[in-house]
């Protein structure tokens, strides 16, 4: 069987550590920027590949970068890939067919693929994670699908490219991507492939300790101080149903609780809990610039009118709100402060927070941040800004009330825990 040494798989996993220094990482935007850079990766690879994905397409794009996974397993390199069941439902029998006769193990996520389905516990709990780790040398992670930039499910081709974000990321922060996708996949893949998906578990004994130890030190969230960590200093923060259940959602609320000058959001599902309106409305009232960029063209009506019920609260309060309108908005990116940033897969709203299995890389770099500032400085300028919305009719407050209801029985169905 094609492995690495026992070395890598024998270390705890490194997304326990918080920050990690030592790292070179590339912002890419698009997958015009981000396929090329897997594909040069891929084709490149000795030993292992490993890719998890929400939405694997059946386009040319997508179909290309499956041939070079299938490329890569006929020369030996172990290929594994998990895609979520109902992100890429539509796409599943064209893959399978595509991946059928190869070495490539080729899992599903929660399938969806029997009309009972739809009535298991945990079914609205879907794998919403971007990640991609080759040879346990180069990760990549963000909000980018593996679909062609100007191709969406619901609206065929597109004018424009979708705008949206990832990282490549090279150093020690690998390990814990590493850690991540092979835990998904296997857990998708168990059942099938028992010997195999136990070789992330061995020995089980003392996972199994180390896993009781890690529930009885209470959820993980990120160290409220940071060592000294030569550059690039950052985290990778994830999102699960069991230690890490609200780290992405405080690393958020921490860094904009301590924001002393600037705060950037771009995120196309906008619908904060408590905690971070309170962070949000706190930063503006200190004196801090801001500023929110949402969806101005919807791709889902009912996530536009979520966000829209806080526009009145977020402007009285001196945010700046402003809908990117050139073509659908995809990216979840931030910077407060020129100095921290995160790019990822998580939005901000009660279904990336609380129920789906999300993954963001957190950086600590002021060449990173100013390169992200930049980017969103031109997705403001291409934008819309919200005027003043008064928001004090029956119809605001009637509109507020069924958000706020609908956020609570959708929390509820997903069996999603404590107050949001």
């Amino acid at each position: 069987m094609r492995r690495l040494g026992s070395r890598r798989r024998s270390r705890h996993s490194a997304a326990d550590a918080g920050f990690v220094g030592g790292n070179h990482i590339d912002l890419l935007r698009g997958g015009g920027q981000l396929f090329p850079r897997m594909h040069e990766a891929i084709a490149l690879a000795r030993h292992e590949v490993w890719l998890a994905t929400y939405i694997f397409h059946s386009d040319e794009t997508s179909l290309a970068l499956a041939d070079a996974l299938i490329a890569a397993d006929q020369r030996g390199v172990r290929v594994r890939v998990v895609v979520d069941g109902f992100g890429s439902g539509a796409s599943l029998a064209a893959l399978r067919q595509r991946f059928e006769g190869t070495g490539v193990a080729f899992a599903v996520f929660r399938p969806m693929d029997r009309w009972w389905r739809w009535f298991q516990r945990g079914q609205l709990r879907r794998l919403h994670q971007k990640l991609c780790v080759v040879d346990g040398e180069v990760a990549f992670v963000g909000g980018i699908n593996v679909i062609d930039d100007l191709c969406d499910l619901r609206h065929g081709v597109c004018e424009q490219p979708r705008l949206d974000y990832a990282v490549a990321v090279r150093g020690g922060l690998v390990d814990a991507v590493s850690q991540c996708v092979r835990a998904i996949w296997s857990r998708a893949w168990l059942g099938r492939d028992l010997n195999d998906a136990l070789l992330d578990y061995v020995p089980l004994r003392r996972r199994f300790s180390l896993w009781l130890t890690q529930i009885w030190r209470g959820p993980q969230r990120l160290p409220a101080s940071v060592p000294h960590l030569p550059p690039v200093c950052a985290a990778f923060v994830m999102r699960d149903n069991v230690r890490r259940r609200r780290t992405i959602e405080h690393a958020y609320a921490d860094a904009i609780r301590a924001a002393r000058q600037s705060v950037d959001i771009i995120c196309p599902y906008f619908y904060p809990g408590q905690r971070l309106r309170a962070a949000l409305r706190g930063a503006a009232r200190r004196g801090v610039r801001v500023r929110l960029l949402l969806q101005g063209k919807l791709d889902y009506r009912i996530a536009g009118w979520a966000a829209e019920a806080l526009y009145a609260d977020l402007l009285r309060h001196g945010i700046e709100v402003y809908e990117y309108t050139p073509a659908f908005l995809h990216a979840k990116v931030a910077v407060v402060d020129d100095h921290w940033a995160t790019v990822g897969s998580s939005n901000i709203d009660p279904l990336s927070l609380l129920v789906n299995l999300e993954a963001n890389v957190v950086v600590l770099d002021r060449p990173f941040a100013t390169r992200l500032a930049g980017e969103i400085d031109m997705a403001i300028a291409a934008s819309e800004r919200v005027g003043d919305r008064r928001g004090t009719g029956w119809r605001a407050l009637l509109h507020r009330a069924v958000v706020v209801w609908f956020a609570y029985v959708f929390l509820r169905v997903a069996g999603a825990a404590g107050r949001y």
